[in-house]
């Protein structure tokens, strides 16, 4: 393992488990630097998300913090469209997902740098009032 390789696992690794969105780094190595078409870049992308995704399920169920009747449908109908998001990637092609990619990070670049998250305190104004 290269001295990049070693570095795009780790900073993936990092920015997935707090949830920055490690992925996208992980495409952008595979893609840029490991010479890996977009649609087997986003396969691999995938793979590596399942056991990330399993840890924070068995964390977060510990902490009792998932609302198991609200999260059946939530993975029924994410299961339907990444089954059919696979066979559309298949039918677009590696290299026009590749231009929707780098759309979609530019776009997403673009509101990070020029509008700022929404302001919650009124949620805790009024969670105040209530206590009052």
């Amino acid at each position: 393992m290269n001295f990049w390789s070693f570095a795009a696992a780790f900073l993936t690794g990092i920015f997935a488990s707090l949830g920055v969105g490690g992925g996208m780094i992980l495409i952008i190595y595979l893609t840029v630097f490991a010479g890996f078409d977009q649609l087997s870049a986003q396969g691999i992308n995938l793979i590596y998300f399942i056991p990330i995704a399993a840890m924070s399920v068995i964390i977060h169920t510990k902490n009792k913090l998932i609302e198991w009747k609200k999260i059946i449908p939530a993975i029924i109908t994410g299961t339907f469209f990444a089954v059919f998001g696979t066979f559309a990637a298949k039918y677009i092609g590696s290299e026009n997902l590749r231009k929707i990619f780098a759309v979609f990070i530019f776009a997403i670049g673009l509101k990070e740098l020029f509008f700022k998250a929404s302001d919650n305190s009124s949620d805790t104004r009024d969670m105040t009032q209530e206590l009052s």
